[in-house]
């Protein structure tokens, strides 16, 4: 057990969720997707995106396996109640061939085209085979970034949720002193969403991964967004604490930002980043 992968352990929670998953092919690679069973089946669908994982060991050497050690994703998915999917990146979760896994596709192209249109090609199969008419993109942290790369490549698309969302990698790494994210799309560069798409931006008053002023700046050009700052969250805790209410609200597309306290504890002993 304790020599098992960060790979194996995902599965292992997905298990304990009682989460169901299928490897599906996408634009040149393949794509671990994790379903919750359909509780509320009315056409609309959420897609979880997780975060960036471990790109590097100790900031120095490139990960062999990057799949997140922290599975918040998946915790948030279990509580939901619509058809929902955990959208898994290239490369992630155990999956892909050595020749065609360029440890660029996880550290410095981690939001690159090529990302993004593999994943976007495993959505519109699974969209094309239920039927579905709507989507919802979810993302945490770097899978804020994405959620807000593939939400415009959908007609479907009604809301993107981002939950401590990497959405000015420019700035990101600036603050961080990493590496530029060569081959990466920064969202904050791309064209503003379209004004049907209703947004909410959730940051943590104390993540010092990706400070909520960083993601306020980045949406302020955005046609119609909410924002949100919860003064004692962090970067990984304690949005499934709010996750409920932020999924009712999802449900009629509410004024949020006015109406909910965001005074929550945050800071749980062992917070793990993505």
């Amino acid at each position: 057990m304790a020599c098992s992968s960060p790979s194996q352990r995902f599965d292992r929670v997905a298990g304990e969720l009682s989460l169901s998953y299928r490897d599906i092919p996408g634009k040149g690679f393949v794509h671990r997707v994790y379903f919750n069973s359909a509780k509320r089946r009315d056409g609309v669908l959420h897609v979880y995106l997780g975060g960036d994982g471990t790109p590097w060991i100790g900031g120095v050497v490139v990960a062999s396996d990057p799949t997140p050690r922290n599975p918040l994703g998946l915790r948030l998915m279990a509580l939901d109640d619509r058809d929902s999917l955990y959208l898994g990146r290239p490369c992630y979760h155990g999956v892909g061939r050595a020749a065609d896994c360029d440890s660029a596709l996880w550290t410095s192209a981690r939001y690159s085209e090529t990302v993004a249109d593999s994943m976007a090609e495993v959505l519109r199969g699974v969209m094309d085979a239920q039927g579905y008419e709507a989507l919802s993109f979810i993302g945490f942290s770097g899978g804020g970034a994405l959620a807000m790369i593939l939400a415009e490549r959908f007609a479907q698309t009604r809301q993107v949720v981002t939950l401590a969302g990497n959405l000015d990698t420019e700035a990101w790494v600036k603050l961080h002193h990493y590496d530029a994210l060569s081959g990466s799309l920064n969202p904050r560069e791309q064209p503003t969403l379209r004004e049907d798409i209703q947004q909410y931006h959730l940051a943590g008053g104390e993540d010092g991964n990706i400070p909520s002023e960083l993601i306020e700046q980045a949406i302020a050009e955005q046609p119609r967004f909410q924002f949100l700052r919860f003064e004692h969250f962090t970067h990984g805790c304690c949005w499934e604490q709010i996750w409920p209410d932020l999924l009712s609200c999802l449900a009629v597309d509410c004024d949020w930002q006015s109406s909910y306290p965001r005074d929550g504890q945050g800071k749980e002993e062992g917070d793990l980043s993505d």
